[in-house]
């Protein structure tokens, strides 16, 4: 659809969402849906964007170690990145020829 409107957060929806979260918990921020990655935040910064609205921005460190490695599956799956997975179905093993 052309032309459609993409609803961004808000720094309320943020408070909203995160005021429900365990406030010793560590953050994170989940990156690439084809390839997902955890990585640490370091910084939290306003600014104005080009249009004048102000913008929140959370950002990476700079440090070798921000990225931390692959998203846990559980998560990449609840935002809809990748589907569940599943185990192969089991086949019946196959037993030798015994002479």
């Amino acid at each position: 659809m052309v032309g459609a409107e993409h609803s961004e957060m808000t720094v309320a929806d943020l408070i909203d969402l995160l005021s429900d979260c365990d406030r010793s918990a560590l953050v994170r921020q989940a990156m690439n849906p084809f390839f997902p990655m955890a990585h640490r935040l370091e910084q939290v910064i306003q600014a104005t964007d080009e249009t004048g609205q102000t913008v929140v921005y959370l950002a990476e460190g700079r440090d070798a170690d921000t990225q931390l490695g692959h998203l846990p599956p559980e998560v990449a799956v609840r935002l809809a990145w990748q589907g569940p997975v599943q185990a192969p179905p089991r086949r019946p093993r196959r037993i030798a020829n015994r002479k």
